[in-house]
């Protein structure tokens, strides 16, 4: 049963890893400042970026769940 939630860890851990790598980034930066805001208006997927704060959200509760859930099966 262990092993089984050490798995389920490991993925939901690079689950989340994953969803907030692949996120755009909220501030432009110093190419925002010499762009405008055409580029974030245009340039800007927002169905994927709220699909991946989901993800993001459902994976970290997920982590954190199964590390109370190992952390009671080991004590």
């Amino acid at each position: 049963m262990e092993i089984v939630i050490n798995i389920l860890f490991l993925l939901a851990a690079l689950g989340m890893i994953s969803a907030v790598l692949l996120q755009s980034s909220k501030s432009a930066g110093l190419s925002g400042a010499i762009t405008g805001a055409s580029q974030s208006m245009f340039g800007r997927k927002k169905g994927v970026d709220d699909l991946l704060a989901k993800l993001t959200v459902i994976f970290a509760v997920l982590f954190m769940v199964l590390a109370i859930v190992l952390t009671i099966l080991r004590a």
